[in-house]
């Protein structure tokens, strides 16, 4: 059975010309895109791309296809426009509320997608330190939909995201990197002095969970309010830190190694009891769309499901 997504992945490929920047467009690893790209070729029973050293181009069957691929994906755009103006998607508000981390690493191509697909709704985005004020906005009727931590306790509707994989991060120069490790026990790290978060900023819990399992209380060289500043100040010199993956920009020139045992955390949206059409199609591209994990760090490290 032909998905739209498969046909999305043809087109998309056909358009770029390789599988690596077709990969990055759509927001997606390359090992996936392959896979569902030979997934699509066997229900076709044939070859639709030509894999060349440097590039990839359309076989016989992939250019007879590609035009019927552009359409249908054409008339199932139309038949959500239709859809969402009878449904009342064609304008509106979402009030979205998220955590700092969140809104820095796993959200924008969510929000980008969203952007493309529903330019006339307006999105009102809370950023809150921790979990629990994120669910004390949701308990207060700030929000919609909310996207973090699991909360403690909500009586509404919750769908689990993924886990987020947290990273330690060093100076670029930093003796372990010269090693060529990967993966660090924090108990190599106890002596230092790290970059901590502020009071309130639910990853300072985070890092302080992690470094009491492995045995210390980490003395804190800084603290900062800013999640983004963290990994940043790391880098400088100031000590390691605990960050989210999926914070760490690209070209980041500091050591990033991840943690051994993994450091994780579960991340869940939920909704009001009875969400409205906006919140359950928001919720639909978040679920396709967001990634907890960055590619670069599964390519990096292999799966981070162990």
């Amino acid at each position: 059975m032909v998905s739209l997504r498969q046909l999305e992945y043809l087109v998309t490929i056909a358009e770029q010309g390789s599988f690596t920047r077709a990969a990055e467009s759509l927001h997606v690893t390359q090992p996936a895109l392959s896979h569902q790209v030979r997934i699509l070729e066997r229900s076709v029973g044939g070859p639709l791309l030509e894999r060349l050293p440097r590039s990839v181009r359309l076989t016989p069957a992939g250019r007879a296809m590609l035009p019927y691929a552009r359409a249908t994906l054409a008339d199932a755009h139309r038949a959500r426009c239709v859809a969402r103006q009878a449904s009342g998607l064609e304008q509106g508000e979402l009030r979205l509320a998220t955590v700092y981390s969140v809104g820095l690493g796993v959200l924008p191509p969510v929000l980008r997608r969203w952007r493309q697909e529903h330019r006339e709704i307006q999105i009102g985005m809370s950023e809150h330190r921790h979990g629990d004020e994120l669910l004390a906005a949701m308990t207060e009727g700030a929000a919609d939909l909310a996207v973090g931590p699991a909360p403690r306790a909500w009586s509404g509707p919750t769908w689990q995201l993924g886990l987020e994989e947290f990273v330690v991060v060093l100076p670029g120069d930093d003796p372990l990197g010269a090693e060529g490790v990967l993966r660090v026990d924090l108990r190599a790290l106890a002596e230092r002095n790290w970059v901590d978060y502020a009071a309130g900023n639910g990853l300072a819990d985070v890092l302080h969970q992690a470094c009491a399992e492995a045995g210390f209380v980490p003395r804190a060289a800084i603290r900062t309010e800013q999640t983004a500043a963290a990994p940043i100040l790391a880098a400088a010199g100031l000590g390691p830190t605990l960050a989210p993956a999926n914070i760490i920009p690209a070209g980041f020139d500091g050591l990033v190694l991840r943690p051994d045992p993994p450091v994780r955390r579960a991340l869940t949206a939920y909704t009001r009891p009875n969400p409205d059409p906006i919140s359950e199609a928001f919720l639909q591209t978040l679920r396709e769309t967001a990634r907890p994990v960055p590619s670069a760090l599964v390519d990096l490290f292999g799966p981070m499901a162990d």
